[in-house]
């Protein structure tokens, strides 16, 4: 299989990553030496080279993170707003818009998100987060109604954190309870080709339970 992971510079998408190559498949890293995921025009050139090359893509794993948040809702800063729209929107709405025509193509593709608890749960110190990640979910969902019907499906992921290695070793007795590692993250993503896609289509898997 073809696979692209996005955000593929850091601890998570390193595991993605190591976990498709690991099983066989082709990787295509977009991290930030790659390509800018914030330029619409260099999106659509990196998916043009895989089509060339390749034809098709089947999966499509977007993992650009990020988060910002304040003590109190009153405090709530509009500019962590318009950085967390930029990463979990807009470079979402790049990749997913030139890459579909790709998906469609494959007979068993996957588009992957990693949402957070937080879209259905907000706090009141996280509403620019809790918002961008319920934006993020809602174009997520209407790609996988644009998919309906072909071999790909379009999936949400539900995580309360991440946790890696790194993490642990900054912070040997810390329990991090709840967070998911980020190689149990790959995996999930990796099941998801177990599925037939319409089972998997427009659906929201909770990894937190």
């Amino acid at each position: 299989m073809i696979i692209v992971v996005t955000g593929a510079g850091g601890p998570t998408g390193t595991a993605v990553s190591e976990y498709f190559r690991k099983n066989g498949h082709t990787v295509l890293e977009a991290g930030r030496d790659q390509v800018d995921l914030l330029d619409r025009a260099a999106v659509q050139a990196f998916a043009g080279r895989i089509e060339a090359e390749h034809g098709h893509v089947d999966g499509v794993i977007h993992l650009v993170g990020g988060w910002r948040g304040s003590d109190s809702f009153a405090e709530t800063d509009l500019g962590d707003w318009d950085a967390l729209h930029d990463l979990l929107v807009r470079t979402l709405q790049h990749v997913s818009l030139a890459f579909e025509s790709l998906l469609r193509k494959s007979a068993n593709g996957r588009f992957v998100i990693v949402s957070a608890q937080a879209a259905q749960r907000p706090s009141a110190g996280g509403a620019a987060y809790a918002a961008a990640k319920a934006a993020a979910e809602a174009w997520t969902l209407s790609l996988a109604d644009a998919l309906q019907g072909t071999g790909s499906a379009a999936t949400i992921l539900v995580v309360k954190a991440l946790v890696n290695d790194a993490m642990r070793a900054a912070k040997p007795d810390a329990r991090f309870p709840g967070f998911t590692d980020v190689r149990d993250l790959a995996e999930a993503i990796g099941g998801l080709y177990d599925q037939p896609a319409a089972q998997v289509n427009a659906t929201r898997l909770d990894l937190t339970t």
